[in-house]
């Protein structure tokens, strides 16, 4: 019976790429000269140290600029409160990775309403679909691709 995996990851040798080229970036920059400006990646969380919250704002950009760059979509980025002290500024920004439970629960929701001849199962943070006909699972693809659930998705384990 075919069948694919819905996920949502993110490539982490690209993810440190985009952080050693934002760092790059930020020690070059004119602007950011003296400041000890930098971004530091600790698992799924990068950590923003500047002096002040209008150079968050520009790193935050930089940071985008460098993901997008590398084939990561910013969607999966969640951005914590600065934490702005005398001359110091840090932001923590997650990257998120799996497809929480709510999120699931509403594309297998929306595959539902559509009366496809598939069936969606949770399975931890990813979603599997099978059904008997290859073009009833394509046509899932499509709806999903479609769907906005706050977070990006790729489609694996495609299967005949």
């Amino acid at each position: 019976m075919p069948s694919f995996d819905v996920v949502s990851e993110v490539n982490h040798h690209e993810l440190s790429n985009a952080v050693d080229q934002a760092n790059r970036e930020v020690s070059t920059r004119f602007d950011f000269k003296g400041t000890g400006s930098n971004f530091e990646l600790n698992g799924s969380q990068i950590t923003m140290n500047t002096e002040s919250e209008f150079q968050l704002q520009q790193m935050y950009d930089m940071l985008c600029n460098k993901l997008v760059k590398r084939g990561i979509d910013i969607s999966c980025l969640e951005m914590a409160d600065p934490v702005i002290q005398l001359k110091t500024a840090t932001q923590v920004v997650t990257v998120k990775e799996g497809i929480e439970t709510t999120d699931a629960k509403k594309m297998v929701k929306l595959i539902k309403e559509k009366k496809l001849k598939v069936q969606a199962a949770i399975q931890g943070e990813q979603l599997r679909v099978t059904g008997k006909k290859r073009d009833d699972l394509q046509q899932v693809i499509a709806l999903l691709k479609e769907g906005e659930f706050g977070v990006p998705l790729q489609f694996k384990n495609f299967r005949d």
